[in-house]
């Protein structure tokens, strides 16, 4: 996973580094000891449809399950910079295009949403406050 300033529509997300965990197991299998680790971040991203750029929110999901090192599951840099996967995207809970709203139905869930992406598609392509940077992989 790679850290940059620049944003692109496509695989980057800005993360909210206070949101992530993670979690490691270690197997020994044939006299190696092989190291899994998942782990969760909430993330935000934009993305383009239809000729509009709606702003995105939900959580990513990060997953080796053949890591021959450990990783220091208790620092968030550490596992975002561990090489692990999360290539298939974040599950997009919230979604907001400038017109429309996409998500959740409870009002507390969908105002809070609504807090975090208006501002952030109105400061395109800027990183929202309190979310690092953007990262792709």
């Amino acid at each position: 996973m790679y850290r940059t300033d620049r944003c692109r529509i496509v695989g980057h997300y800005a993360r909210d580094l206070a949101t992530l965990t993670a979690e490691q197991h270690a197997t020994i299998e044939y006299g190696r000891t092989w190291y899994t680790v998942n782990g969760t971040v909430d993330a935000l991203w934009y993305r383009r449809k239809h000729g509009y750029t709606p702003a995105c929110l939900g959580p990513l999901r990060l997953w080796s399950h053949t890591r021959t090192e450990p990783v220091d599951v208790s620092s968030p840099r550490s596992v975002l910079t561990a090489g692990l996967d999360g290539r298939c995207g974040a599950k997009r809970t919230g979604r907001w295009d400038g017109h429309t709203y996409w998500g959740a139905d409870e009002p507390v869930t969908m105002a809070a949403h609504l807090a975090i992406l208006r501002p952030m598609l109105a400061a395109f392509p800027t990183v929202p406050d309190g979310y690092d940077r953007w990262w792709h992989f």
